[in-house]
């Protein structure tokens, strides 16, 4: 593969066609639910480092003021929380995403997450109407439809079924939306992080299917979240059987309730918005179920007005995430040597391989895969590079087990088209500028 010159290279808010967008064309996008740079220059500031100025003082051979006084009694905070000095590191929503803030999303800072766990506290959002707050005392899990056994579950009963513990992605499926057109955002934070990955802890839904007895014509299931939507989907029966969870516990503690407490749902790999939170109701029936009771699918339309109803896998996908807009390269020296480093995922299983190239898809060299690699989960990849000054175009490109490779925007979009939001997995390139900048660009590859 070729990479163009420079003028085949979109640059994400510099580029004079993106400055030209006239403002109602702006509000059509916003109309068929795309994202925009409008207010990004709010988001950019909101990603501003901490600024803080260096007290000599408190530098080698001195002993810094820290060492000199008593520290904080052991209980100070009960709770535990971040250091102030990392008061940056949040989730985030980008403004005009959503006319309504009950039915938003708040983006999680991979570019400040280290190894394959997100914190509780980072974990990407995505309400759609508010988040439910539950009494456990008043919780209950219902299955019924075509089982022998129908059952009503308090908290307490879900949890003497046998356990398991497994670490997986969770990914919207309009994660990269904002790149189809054009690269838009200059950052990592909002173009993939309605991504994060976590510890979850639950009880196997094929144990508790097991124990109420499926019918011979059980294929299918509608689950159905508690919350004033009713967010419910239907899913099939296979993939329950397979690998999906009834999980109470994130990362070692009960879920919290923007992530669906007391009880939620995990269908790993598969399109976020079937991991329904606030799990109160799970239906087993012979066929999908209709719009009149299942809420409104995220299909995905095609180049030929078509729209597939049912894409649930999440593809690979991959970013590096240092450098990236949010930690660009400061006071790097020619001929230095530094770490590039970045996360890789498939909804199909483990990671294989990650190439990275340097020159926007020219020559590709493979990256080393570091940590655990385990299936449907975040797998960290790492490749060491000694800069000589000059900018550069930096992409990470992803394979999975089953032999599939993250595709070029362009064939990408010669498949699913433009108008769609979902299912973009396409390679998102970064340039480096000679003064360590990093802005998000696209790549004619």
């Amino acid at each position: 593969m070729k990479t163009k010159d420079k003028k085949s290279f979109s640059l994400s808010m510099n580029d004079e066609n993106n400055k030209k967008i006239h403002s109602n064309e702006r509000r059509e996008f916003f109309k068929k639910g795309l994202f925009y740079s409008v207010g990004l220059a709010a988001a950019s500031n909101a990603l501003a480092s901490n600024g803080a100025n260096i007290d000599p003082a408190n530098l080698p051979p001195n002993i810094p003021s820290w060492a000199k006084i008593p520290g904080k009694p052991v209980e100070w905070h009960p709770y535990g929380q971040p250091s102030a000095y990392e008061h940056n590191v949040i989730r985030r929503s980008v403004p005009f995403l959503s006319p309504d803030p009950m039915a938003d999303v708040a983006f999680s800072p991979l570019q400040d997450q280290n190894g394959i766990i997100t914190p509780n506290g980072l974990f990407f959002v995505r309400d759609h109407n508010g988040t439910c707050i539950v009494d456990p005392n008043d919780y209950r899990l219902i299955i019924h439809g075509l089982v022998d056994k129908p059952i009503i579950l308090t908290l307490e009963e879900i949890k003497r079924y046998p356990s398991e513990s497994r670490i997986h992605f969770i990914e919207c499926p309009a994660n990269g939306a904002t790149e189809w057109r054009g690269a838009q955002l200059d950052s990592v934070q909002f173009t993939k992080g309605m991504l994060s990955c976590a510890q979850w802890t639950g009880v196997p839904l094929k144990i508790i299917l097991k124990d109420l007895g499926l019918k011979p014509n059980a294929k299918w299931a509608l689950a159905e979240g508690g919350d004033a939507s009713t967010m419910a989907r239907s899913i099939p029966i296979e993939k329950l059987l397979d690998d999906a969870m009834i999980v109470y516990a994130q990362n070692g503690e009960a879920l919290r309730p923007e992530q669906g407490y007391p009880v939620r749902l995990i269908v790993p790999g598969w399109e976020g918005n079937l991991n329904v939170k606030w799990l109160r109701r799970i239906k087993i029936g012979d066929k999908p179920w209709h719009a009149k009771e299942e809420t409104a699918k995220y299909t995905m339309l095609l180049p030929s007005g078509k729209a597939i109803q049912y894409y649930w896998v999440m593809d690979v996908n991959s970013v590096i995430t240092s450098p990236c807009p949010e930690k660009p390269w400061k006071d790097v020296k020619i001929g230095q040597k530094i770490e590039i480093q970045g996360i890789a995922w498939s909804g199909r299983g483990r990671i294989s391989a990650v190439d990275i190239t340097f020159d926007g898809g020219k020559n590709w060299t493979k990256a080393r895969l570091k940590g655990l690699i385990l299936p449907k989960s975040f797998t960290r990849f790492t490749i060491e590079y000694i800069w000589d000054g000059k900018p550069i175009y930096l992409a990470s490109r992803a394979t999975d087990e089953v032999g599939m490779t993250q595709p070029t925007i362009q064939k990408l979009k010669k498949i699913r088209g433009v108008e769609g939001v979902y299912h973009r997995n396409s390679i998102t390139t970064w340039e480096v500028k000679a003064n360590g900048e990093v802005h998000n660009v696209q790549a004619i590859y």
